[in-house]
């Protein structure tokens, strides 16, 4: 058996406008704008990380904006619906009305007896606050220069919902090679968490009718488990490859070194290290601070400056 994951490490969409993406994420959401590099794969594309004070795994969600040159995804089978952070159990009136002083649409329901306060970004993509007590299990480092009070910031995540047109197929990776266990049913939802329980460790399925979604502007381009080491990732690309599916990995990606499969279902799932981390090209106080590029692509910073779009870093209430 591969090893089981903790949980969740980070969440990787595809944005619009690079400004109005970091500004939403840091001014309203009150994350800190952890990283700021390109794509490795596509360097005339930003890729924005933003999450606690120190970008810890389990905190982070990640950006390709693709700007005026992206097309608009369609929603639909084999895509991430939600992605959903954790707040504490009573921050969730302090969140309905923040949000709802920045302009944003927001609804309320509960879930598995916790409160969820539902609303989407700039560019569509879902979100969700879950007022609930793994809050204090979670591992986030509160930013002391953000816009958000301490005791109400973001403790990384909760959880993501992922749609599928079956939960067989799907629930076969996540049990038998990520070893989440099924642990509850609320309607047509199907809830699996890690056995250690603790903070990022819940996934959610639900079905749908719909056609495969497509990849674009304002849908969520994969979701990332965290793994120790690259010997795990090895086993899990074995554990993979037993059951007929192609692993690409290790890759490195500089602050984690990962492992690429598309599940049955249809979502591409990432296996990320926990480290090297963040702080491997910038010291802690300086995250987000310039534009760093991997040592194999310095090189041809001058064109990848030239290539990319104006951007401004957004400010928090606290900058001078």
């Amino acid at each position: 058996m591969p090893p089981t994951t903790p949980g969740l490490h980070h969440v990787t969409a595809i944005a619009g406008d690079p400004q109005d993406n970091a500004d939403f994420y840091v001014e309203t959401l009150g994350l800190r704008f952890v990283k700021r590099t390109v794509n490795h794969d596509d360097t005339d594309t930003y890729h924005f990380y933003f999450g606690d004070h120190e970008g810890t795994p389990g905190t982070n969600i990640t950006f390709f904006p693709w700007g005026d040159r992206g097309r608009d995804g369609e929603f639909g089978a084999g895509q991430t619906r939600d992605t959903a952070y954790l707040i504490p159990p009573d921050s969730a009136d302090y969140w309905v009305e923040r949000l709802d002083d920045a302009g944003v649409a927001v609804e309320t329901d509960e879930r598995f007896g916790d409160t969820v306060v539902r609303f989407s970004d700039p560019d569509g993509i879902g979100l969700e606050l879950i007022a609930s007590d793994h809050a204090r299990d979670s591992n986030a480092v509160p930013w002391p220069d953000g816009p958000v009070p301490a005791e109400h910031q973001l403790r990384g995540f909760h959880s993501v919902t992922l749609a599928v047109r079956e939960f067989g197929p799907t629930e076969e990776i996540l049990t038998e090679v990520l070893g989440y266990e099924h642990v509850a049913d609320d309607g047509d939802r199907r809830r699996y968490q890690t056995p250690d329980g603790g903070a990022h460790s819940i996934l959610d399925l639900v079905q749908t009718d719909a056609g495969r979604g497509m990849m674009g502007v304002g849908t969520v381009h994969h979701v990332a488990f965290t793994a120790a080491d690259v010997d795990e990732l090895e086993a899990y690309k074995e554990a993979y490859a037993d059951r007929g599916l192609r692993a690409s990995g290790p890759i490195d990606r500089k602050y984690f070194q990962s492992l690429y499969c598309r599940e049955p279902g249809g979502v591409l799932f990432e296996i990320a290290t926990d480290g090297p981390g963040f702080d491997a090209d910038e010291a802690v106080e300086d995250l987000g601070s310039s534009l760093v590029l991997p040592e194999w692509l310095e090189d041809e910073r001058a064109e990848i400056e030239a290539a990319l779009p104006d951007f401004e870093p957004p400010r928090s209430e606290t900058d001078d």
